[in-house]
């Protein structure tokens, strides 16, 4: 099963304590959205090192863009229920590109019906 990673696992995949994700953030089959990029590097406190990291795993996984279906269905999102603007961009590519979602904040998206929804350390 191909996965669409929150921008929250991808620094948890980064972070040593939590290096069981590792596998599936670095899995090839997997997908990022653009905005997971932006996410990630545009952190204003980014080491040196997790950079590095990032840049090595956006080079592996399948960087997915923000198309103008994904805007309208992230509009639609956001007009039903309060949510960070990310979230809505991140949530509509996996709707659109028909993928499950594997994040940490499962909260964050559970009343969206059309999307599935995985977290890993549940597993």
């Amino acid at each position: 099963m191909a996965y669409l990673l929150d921008s929250n696992l991808l620094v948890y995949s980064a972070i040593e304590a939590h290096k069981f994700l590792r596998p599936l953030a670095l899995n090839t089959q997997n997908f990022v959205s653009a905005i997971s990029k932006v996410e990630t590097l545009g952190f204003h406190k980014l080491e040196a090192a997790d950079e590095v990291y990032f840049n090595s795993l956006f080079a592996l996984v399948t960087l997915l863009p923000v198309t103008p279906n994904i805007i309208e269905t992230a509009i639609l999102l956001r007009q039903q229920r309060r949510m960070s603007l990310g979230d809505s961009l991140i949530a509509a590519t996996a709707i659109e590109f028909d993928l499950t979602l594997a994040t940490r904040n499962v909260s964050d998206f559970t009343s969206i019906s059309k999307l599935t929804v995985y977290d890993p350390f549940q597993s």
